[in-house]
C-alpha cells in the first residue's frame, strides 16, 4: 500500500469515528422547547439510543411513560389483618425502626466506614503480585543479504559457496518465530513512613466513629419523625371527635329555633342564623376529616411502610401532663449538649482533619521499603518493540532458553521536588481542620439554641394547655346557660350562637394545646439527646 492511499484510508476512517460520536446527538431533543421522544421497550422501560418508529411510541408531549418494572410496595398486611387492634407508639416506632429505608442506608455507610479502617490496616502488610508474561513473535526481514566476493577460478567456487551460505543465513533472516514465558513472583513493604499510615488509620477511624453515631442519630431522627406524626395524627382525629359533638350541639341549637318557630316565639331569621351555624361546623368537621387522612399518610410515611397499609392508633388523649414549670440547668444543658449525636458526630470529624493534617506532613519526609521479585523465564521470545512505546526509542526484548533468577532489594524514598505539590496539600489539610473545628463550634452553640427554643416550646405548650382548660370549662358555662335561656324563651339566637362558637374554640384550642404539649416534649428530648424508643411519651423535664 502506497503512503498516499494509506493517508487516505486513514482520513476515512477517522471521518467515520467523528461521525458515531455526533451521531448520538440524535437520541437527545432537538429543540430546546421540543419534547424528548425515548426509546421503549414493550414494557415501557426507557432504553439507550434513538425512539424505534417501529415499536412503543408515546404520543407527543411532555408525559413520561410508565414503566411496569417498577412496583408500589403492597400494604403490609400483617398490621392490616389484626382488626381491632390500636397500635401503640411504641409499637409503631419498632416496626419503622425495622422498615425504614434510612435506617439501612445508614447501617450500610456505618458497614462502608468500618471497610475503609481495614482498608487502612491493610497497608501495613507486605504486597505479593504474581504475574505471568506469555506471547508468540513471529519476524521477517525482506532486506537484501551481503555477499562475500573474491578474484579468479578459486574465487568463483568461493563466491558460489559463500552465496549459497549467505542464501541459507537470508532465508533464516527473513522469517523468525519464537515463545516464551516469564512467571514473576514480587514482593512489595512499606515498612517506615513517619506516621503516615497511622494519622490515615486514625483519620478512618473517627470517621467509623462519626458513621456509627450518625447511624444512631438516623434511628432518633425515626423516632422523633414517628412521634411526632403520630400525636399530630392523634390531634387531627382529636377535632373530628369534638367537631361532632360540637355538630350535634348546633343541631340541638337549631332544633330549638325551630321549635320555638313552631310555637310563635321565635322567628325565621333565629331558624335561619342556627342552620348557618350548624353548616359552619359541618364545614370544619369535613375539613378535620380530610386532615385525619392526610396525617394518617404523613405517619405511615415516617414508620416507612407501604401507604396502603391500614391499621388503627392508640387514644392518647386524656393523659395527665405535668404542668410544673422546670428549667433546665446549665449543667444539664451541657451534659445534654455532649451527647448530642451531631455534636458527636462534629467532634469525630474534627479529630480526623486533624489526622489528615499529620499525613500531609510526613509526606515531606522519606519512605524505607524493601521490594523482591523471583522470575523463571521458559521458550524464545524477541520483540523488536514493546506496544504503547514510541520506534525511535523502543527497547528489544529476548527471552531463550530455561532460566530462575530472584532479587530482594531494601532502600530509601526521598522526596526532593514536586513543584509544591506537598505543600498545597498540607494547606488545604490545615484549611479543612479549621473549618471542621468551626463546625464543631458552630453545632454546639446551634445545638443549645436548640435546646433553649425546646424548652420554651415546652414550657410555652404547658402553660397555654393550663389556661385552654380555663377557657374550655368558661366555654361550656356559658353555652350550657345560653342554650337553656333560649330554651326557655329568655336568651336570643345570637348570643346563644356566639357561645356554640365559643365553646368549639375552646374545646379544639385546649385539644391542641394538649398534643402541642406532647409534641414539645419530645421536642425536647430529642433535642437533648434524651429521645429513645423505649421512652417516646411525654415525661416531665
Amino acid at each position: 500500500m502506497t503512503h498516499a492511499s494509506f493517508r487516505l484510508v486513514a482520513c476515512c476512517a477517522a471521518m467515520m469515528l467523528c461521525g458515531c460520536a455526533t451521531q448520538e446527538l440524535e437520541t437527545a431533543p432537538s429543540q430546546p422547547n421540543t419534547p424528548w421522544e425515548p426509546n421503549l421497550s414493550a414494557n415501557g422501560e426507557i432504553k439507550p439510543g434513538r425512539a424505534n418508529a417501529h415499536g412503543l411510541v408515546l404520543p407527543p408531549g411532555y408525559t413520561l411513560p410508565s414503566n411496569k418494572q417498577i412496583e408500589i410496595r403492597p400494604a403490609d398486611t400483617a398490621m392490616t389483618t389484626q382488626a381491632g387492634h390500636a397500635y401503640s407508639l411504641a409499637e409503631l416506632i419498632d416496626i419503622a425502626q425495622s422498615t425504614n429505608p434510612d435506617t439501612r442506608r445508614a447501617w450500610d455507610t456505618a458497614r462502608d466506614a468500618a471497610l475503609a479502617v481495614g482498608i487502612a490496616k491493610s497497608t501495613y502488610l507486605p504486597r505479593l503480585t504474581a504475574t505471568v508474561v506469555g506471547g508468540y513473535n513471529r519476524a521477517r526481514n525482506n532486506g537484501d543479504t551481503p555477499s562475500i566476493s573474491n578474484g579468479g577460478a578459486a574465487g568463483e567456487i568461493f563466491n558460489g559457496g559463500v552465496t549459497n551460505f549467505n542464501n541459507l543465513i537470508g532465508g533464516m533472516r527473513n522469517s523468525r518465530s519464537g515463545a516464551g514465558e516469564i512467571q514473576t513472583l514480587g514482593l512489595e513493604w512499606l515498612l517506615f513512613d513517619f506516621g503516615k499510615r497511622e494519622a490515615i488509620l486514625a483519620a478512618v477511624q473517627q470517621a467509623q466513629i462519626g458513621a456509627n453515631i450518625l447511624f444512631t442519630a438516623e434511628h432518633q431522627k425515626i423516632i422523633y419523625s414517628v412521634t411526632i406524626a403520630f400525636y399530630t395524627h392523634a390531634a387531627a382525629v382529636s377535632r373530628v371527635h369534638f367537631l361532632e359533638k360540637a355538630l350535634e350541639n348546633a343541631k340541638r341549637v337549631q332544633e330549638a329555633a325551630q321549635a320555638r318557630l313552631k310555637h310563635g316565639q321565635g322567628t325565621i331569621v333565629d331558624v335561619t342564623q342556627a342552620q348557618q351555624a350548624t353548616a359552619q361546623t359541618e364545614l370544619r368537621l369535613v375539613q378535620a376529616q380530610g386532615d385525619v387522612e392526610n396525617t394518617y399518610l404523613e405517619l405511615v410515611n415516617a414508620i416507612g411502610i407501604s401507604p396502603r397499609t391500614h391499621f388503627e392508633t392508640e387514644n392518647v388523649s386524656g393523659r395527665p401532663l405535668a404542668l410544673d414549670d422546670t428549667r433546665l440547668s446549665d449543667a444539664f444543658i451541657q451534659q445534654a449538649v455532649s451527647r448530642r449525636a451531631d455534636v458527636l458526630a462534629a467532634y469525630a470529624h474534627a479529630k480526623a482533619a486533624r489526622s489528615q493534617v499529620a499525613a500531609a506532613k510526613s509526606e515531606f519526609l522519606p519512605k524505607i521499603f524493601v521490594t523482591g521479585n523471583v522470575a523463571y523465564t521458559t521458550g524464545h521470545l524477541a520483540l523488536s518493540s514493546v506496544p504503547g512505546v514510541g520506534s525511535d526509542s523502543s527497547p528489544t526484548l529476548n527471552l531463550s532458553s530455561n532460566s530462575l533468577s530472584s532479587v530482594i532489594l531494601g532502600g530509601v524514598s526521598v522526596p526532593i521536588f514536586d513543584g509544591g505539590m506537598r505543600a498545597a496539600q498540607l494547606k488545604q489539610a490545615q484549611d479543612q481542620a479549621d473549618s471542621a473545628n468551626a463546625a464543631l463550634q458552630k453545632t454546639v452553640d446551634s445545638s443549645v439554641k436548640q435546646i433553649v427554643v425546646a424548652e420554651n416550646a415546652l414550657h410555652t405548650s404547658l402553660t397555654a394547655y393550663a389556661s385552654s382548660a380555663k377557657l374550655e370549662t368558661a366555654a361550656q358555662t356559658a353555652f350550657d346557660a345560653a342554650y337553656a335561656a333560649y330554651r326557655n324563651g329568655v336568651g336570643s339566637i345570637v348570643q346563644t350562637s356566639m357561645a356554640e362558637n365559643g365553646l368549639v374554640d375552646a374545646t379544639l384550642s385546649h385539644s391542641d394545646a394538649y398534643y402541642a404539649a406532647l409534641i414539645a416534649a419530645a421536642g425536647l428530648a430529642f433535642g437533648t439527646g434524651a429521645l429513645d424508643h423505649s421512652t417516646p411519651e411525654y415525661q416531665p423535664y
